[in-house]
């Protein structure tokens, strides 16, 4: 063996967490054959459901998203951290099936879901037409039992004042060859003390069900239950010795938030649990990354219950017995060569579609035409991708032509409609174009006149904009270099904590996406205005 191969074959046995840094919550994994992939949640961004793959459990490239268009998923009017909940992967009969919930509310205790299923002879589509399944509560999931039958577990929720939101795990029978559920749903399971139990998992193994749930919210009292019962319909009985992994009362770690688990077995019979973590910035503060996907591995003894050493995340685990199988590095500058946006760039609201999207019209060139305001939530202009480091930048060059203070492009960094901060060209009443820097912190504008740069006529302007751990940054370069405007911004305004807000007991607003770096184009007159980008360079640092 050369050393070459040697390096790469060591390399191999140990998985570092997270496995997907970033925005990347509520991971659904699935093995076919000699492939893994790892489904996880989108929310308000296109395209829906984020899927990543794998052939050693170490190793993930990214492959885009599987929701692409609005036949299978609108968001139009999708408020923040909603839309794109908890989606869940499985195969059967050579088909692929993927179940993902639309949630469009989560104030007063109703979330209206709507839960759907796709299916697909291939993980790259194409997708079926969606099958509309029930709305009763959200994070659905599909079961394969040994007899052939399919089942639809997903959270039971309950409307009415005093009783429990989160009133179970439902379960109702899915015929796959009428495309419909039949006969009438039961609950299954109704949880632990801990409560709200949501993200169902049923798994058959060593002669029993195995259901996995998450408990204890998506925060810092997160944790993953697990349960058994010899008959699919139970009773269940709850692990006597607590959750099989959580991240309560251990503040000392560095992955925090740990829950939300799903099981995968390797060839050789090990298993694995892909879980959501967060890593604040300082104990049990804000996560500006997000809520991100790791993998433990789990132990899992004859006719005994699964274990993880010490039942906390570990930032390094033991990788299974596979050939070592890297893929090719992302190219750190993307320059709009392709016909379509590549993989790693999501769009807020609305697909891509050529009516607001141009790679065509100008080669090497992003042309993003204008759409609403910060608020809007029908038809924005906005292009980004997740933040994946606590150091990191985004650069551009981008040629605008604004014809007055209605029309503005630039870059951002963003974390939803309140909490942004945005460097941008526009043009000011005497005609002259301009740099401007304006933020939001819970809908709290703040303009910052005195950095006002004026770009004296010129045509191609540099911007940048740079994650430095809690501090967010912009430069720009007007030709002569790059030049960095002098002030520091909060980057903590840009994490799931500062985004959630609670009144009288009740969510007003939830944080779930973590923080973007985007490319963002304004014309709120609605006059036809459009920015044309260069290139785009991601680094981390």
């Amino acid at each position: 063996m050369s050393t070459d191969t040697a390096e790469v074959a060591t390399a191999a046995r140990s998985i570092r967490n997270p496995v997907l840094a970033g925005f990347h919550p509520d991971p659904s994994i699935l093995r076919v054959g000699d492939d893994y992939y790892l489904a996880t949640s989108t929310f308000e961004w296109y395209p829906g459901v984020r899927l990543h793959h794998s052939r050693d459990l170490v190793h993930w490239r990214q492959l885009g998203g599987i929701i692409t268009d609005r036949r299978l998923l609108d968001l139009r009017g999708c408020g923040d951290s909603n839309g794109v909940w908890a989606p869940d992967l499985t195969y059967h009969d050579g088909q692929f099936h993927l179940v993902y919930s639309d949630v469009a509310s989560f104030a007063s205790g109703y979330w209206d879901p709507q839960n759907f299923l796709i299916t697909a002879p291939d993980i790259t589509g194409p997708w079926s037409e969606p099958v509309k399944l029930h709305g009763r509560g959200f994070d659905a999931a599909l079961f394969h039992d040994d007899d052939g039958t399919s089942w639809l577990l997903a959270m039971s929720a309950d409307w009415r004042p005093g009783r429990d939101r989160f009133g179970g795990i439902e379960i109702q029978q899915y015929d796959r060859a009428a495309r419909r559920l039949v006969g009438r749903p039961r609950i299954l399971f109704t949880g632990t003390p801990v409560g709200v139990t949501e993200g169902p998992h049923l798994y058959r193994h060593d002669g029993w069900y195995w259901l996995i749930t998450a408990e204890g919210g998506t925060s810092w009292e997160h944790q993953v239950t697990v349960a058994r019962s010899r008959e699919l319909f139970g009773p269940y009985e709850v692990d006597p010795d607590g959750p099989l992994l959580t991240s309560v009362g251990r503040p000392d770690l560095r992955l925090q938030k740990a829950g939300h688990g799903s099981l995968v077995r390797t060839p050789d019979g090990g298993w694995y649990l892909a879980h959501l973590v967060g890593r604040p910035y300082s104990p049990l503060g804000s996560c500006v990354l997000g809520r991100e996907t790791a993998i433990q591995r789990v132990e899992w003894p004859t006719d005994g219950w699964p274990r993880i050493p010490g039942g906390v995340p570990a930032d390094e685990v033991s990788a299974p017995d596979l050939p070592a199988h890297p893929w090719p590095a992302e190219p750190t500058t993307d320059d709009f060569d392709a016909a379509e946006l590549g993989p790693a760039w999501s769009t807020l609201r609305r697909p891509a579609t050529p009516d607001w999207i141009d790679l065509r019209s100008r080669p090497s060139h992003l042309r993003v035409h204008g759409g609403q305001s910060p608020v809007g939530r029908q038809a924005p202009s906005l292009v980004a991708r997740r933040v994946g480091a606590t150091r990191c930048a985004l650069e551009t060059v981008v040629e605008f032509d604004p014809v007055d203070h209605r029309q503005l492009a630039g870059i951002t960094a963003y974390y939803n409609t309140l909490n942004w901060h945005h460097l941008y060209l526009t043009r000011t009443d005497d005609g002259r174009t301009v740099l401007e820097l304006l933020s939001s912190d819970n809908g709290r504008r703040t303009a910052h006149p005195e950095l006002t740069v004026d770009t004296g006529g010129v045509t191609r302007v540099g911007l940048r904009a740079e994650f430095d751990g809690p501090v967010v940054r912009f430069g720009y370069d007007l030709g002569a270099g790059w030049q960095q405007l002098p002030i520091d911004l909060d980057a903590t305004i840009l994490s799931d904590e500062h985004a959630a807000l609670i009144i009288d007991g009740e969510p007003a607003a939830w944080g779930f996406t973590g923080a973007f770096l985007g490319l963002w184009v304004q014309d709120l007159g609605g006059d036809g205005g459009h920015a044309d980008f260069d290139r785009a360079t991601y680094q981390e640092h």
